[in-house]
């Protein structure tokens, strides 16, 4: 079900505008998406994102968003439980006051991931 709240990209990774998802019962979404001369095109979509016009690569997918986050771990040799290793920490500083005397090394952990990813 499209969301007109939502924001929304074509399946081969055009920008998507959507206008409006109650129009006609046939095509009640209706939107813009860009081409890859970067002008926009009207078109219309069913509430399940499917394109009206069966246009290659113009159904919906969802854009979530990007959660993007510097973590830091202590790492500790194999013989330390790994509930150990599976917390991560805001900033070095807080994992260099949580970590234990036989810490090995303080990893920074990039996340970089859309909302939801891998749940």
């Amino acid at each position: 079900m499209i969301d007109i709240n939502k924001k929304y990209r074509t399946r081969d990774g055009r920008e998507v505008r959507i206008y409006a998802t109650d129009g006609h019962p046939e095509e009640p979404v209706h939107g813009a998406f860009k081409d890859f001369g970067g002008n926009w095109n009207h078109t219309s979509w069913y509430m399940d994102g499917t394109s009206v016009y069966s246009v290659k690569g113009a159904d919906l997918i969802e854009v979530k968003p990007r959660i993007k986050r510097t973590m830091w771990v202590n790492v500790y040799p194999e013989s330390v439980s790994l509930k150990i290793l599976s917390v991560l920490w805001p900033s070095k500083e807080r994992a260099d006051n949580q970590a234990m005397s036989n810490r090995i090394a303080c990893a920074k952990v990039e996340i970089d991931c859309e909302e939801g990813e891998g749940l």
